[in-house]
């Protein structure tokens, strides 16, 4: 197989954080979320252009999971990133999240997942990227103190999608 100088698994993977960034865009311009969505989003809090507080960079060494759903204020996207303030214990937080960061959004109001392969700061730089959109059945738990998926009943069948599928077989 040739060598891919395009780099479609990077393309792809921007055009599907683009699916992010027009959700949250859509989102800040009303200032709510329409029905029942709501968001999970696990970012790596050590990539660069994370800002975060010391005490949750202590307590989320190294990814953390956040929930947009009914308190949270000054939703503001770029083309780069968004910065959303959160409530953590009763203290009020700002975070500064580049789309880069984010491992993994989940909608679980219509059960759509995307998941990133980003490398952590003490991986390779060279690692290839890796879309995979997965089934509600497959996603690990939500971090301690998250809300929790809805229950098996509830749940409407994924499937898997890989850029594997796509890509030539030689």
């Amino acid at each position: 197989m040739g060598q891919d100088h395009i780099r479609y698994d990077i393309l792809a993977q921007d055009a599907l954080r683009g699916v992010i960034r027009k959700v949250l865009t859509e989102v800040a311009a009303t200032g709510r979320l329409p029905g029942d969505h709501h968001f999970f989003i696990t970012f790596l809090t050590g990539a660069p252009g994370v800002r975060i507080s010391q005490h949750l960079k202590s307590k989320y060494a190294e990814q953390m999971t956040i929930v947009i759903q009914h308190q949270f204020w000054d939703l503001k996207i770029t083309e780069t990133q968004f910065e959303v303030g959160l409530s953590f214990s009763d203290t009020p937080e700002r975070l500064v999240i580049p789309f880069n960061a984010i491992r993994g959004f989940y909608d679980p109001s219509v059960n759509f997942e995307l998941e990133f392969e980003v490398p952590l700061a003490d991986e390779e730089e060279g690692t290839s990227a890796e879309i995979t959109a997965i089934p509600v059945e497959a996603v690990a738990k939500p971090a301690e103190g998250d809300e929790k998926p809805k229950s098996d009943e509830e749940k409407k069948p994924g499937s898997v999608v890989s850029l594997d599928s796509f890509r030539k077989k030689q």
